[in-house]
């Protein structure tokens, strides 16, 4: 058995210390607090020389500070925090790469960027606790925010809500993501390859059909009028489903197939490969996404390329709808998609 005891009546407690504040970096810096606040909160429209800036950073650096938030908030009469729920859908390499990008570009604005769980939640439903933290800016990724949502983050004090999706939401800004042009791009490419009996895959996975519906509607789209037909394939991701889909593929009749995006591709190409199917001599695919894996595929993955603007330009915009938050909401097409041809089709 341990036994604990109690200290000596002589000992005495560590002496806590105490937490840095703007007139300590003041002090040491050599400059007043006024200073330390342009200089820390990155405030562009005061001139301060760049030794000023270094020997204020160094002092803070030194002391072990940063500034208050919440005080930061009062004084301004808004937060800094961008909040992100994180997406209701499975993401790739792609859409992490971008959020990434988005998420380092707001930081060099000086936001704060926080990502929010919404398990089980839907959109207008998670709003409420969304509007708890007193965000001044909410990215919305996917579809399900409605009116009711977006009414309910202004009413907390959110300047601007911004969707990441297909559709415009009222009151909302929206960047628009319409995935019919990657279908599209797809379709086109594989009928002017010759190939008239097309199937699509759309992934079992749920929260994918913001994705996979409208690339399926963009195929069918690129081939309307003509002699191609479209034939849908849901598939999991999962080798056993890819397999059993291999081995009727015969029997289906399809002498082209897009993919979702390449990920999907690696799983069926594969399987097809092991049923003895010839790509793209029987069978031509495409993915989409245009990931390195593609280019490490033998053959090699013919992929949809999509043509997204950078963290930047998104940051730049959001900024924009934070200090002219009185103005109407704008909407802007973010997404562009072109093939980029290789042996698999």
């Amino acid at each position: 058995m341990v036994q604990i005891s109690n200290p000596p009546a002589s000992a005495s407690p560590a002496p806590t210390r105490s937490v840095p504040t703007s007139a300590d970096v003041a002090r040491l810096a050599g400059v007043s607090r006024a200073t330390v606040s342009y200089v820390l909160n990155n405030a562009g429209a005061v001139r301060i020389s760049e030794p000023t800036r270094r020997r204020v950073r160094e002092a803070a650096r030194e002391l072990g500070y940063v500034p208050h938030a919440a005080a930061r908030s009062l004084r301004a009469g808004h937060s800094r925090m961008v909040l992100m729920p994180a997406p209701a859908f499975p993401v790739g390499p792609l859409y992490s790469q971008f959020i990434n990008d988005l998420q380092s570009a707001l930081g060099r604005l000086d936001y704060t960027v926080v990502q929010y769980g919404t398990v089980g939640l839907h959109d207008d439903e998670a709003a409420p606790s969304w509007a708890e933290l007193r965000p001044v800016a909410v990215l919305v990724p996917g579809s399900g925010l409605g009116p009711r949502g977006v009414e309910v983050l202004k009413r907390s004090g959110a300047r601007a809500v911004v969707t990441l999706g297909p559709e415009t939401v009222e009151g909302a800004h929206a960047l628009l993501m319409d995935h019919d042009v990657v279908g599209h791009s797809a379709g086109a490419h594989l009928f002017d390859r010759g190939r008239r009996r097309i199937g699509v895959v759309v992934p079992r996975e749920p929260g994918l059909e913001t994705f996979s519906a409208p690339r399926l509607a963009g195929v069918r789209a690129s081939v309307e009028g003509t002699d191609a037909t479209v034939t849908e394939l849901p598939l999991a991701y999962d080798e056993g489903a890819a397999a059993r889909l291999a081995a009727r593929w015969r029997d289906l009749g399809l002498d082209a197939v897009f993919t979702y995006n390449d990920e999907y591709a690696m799983l069926l190409m594969r399987a097809l490969q092991d049923e003895g199917i010839r790509i793209p001599e029987e069978v031509a695919v495409v993915g989409a996404d245009n990931l390195m894996l593609g280019r490490l595929l033998r053959p090699r993955l013919s992929t949809v390329h999509l043509e997204l603007p950078s963290g930047r330009e998104l940051a730049e915009l959001v900024d924009r709808a934070v200090r002219d938050h009185v103005g109407a909401p704008e909407a802007h097409k973010v997404l562009g998609a072109s093939v980029v041809r290789r042996e698999s089709s």
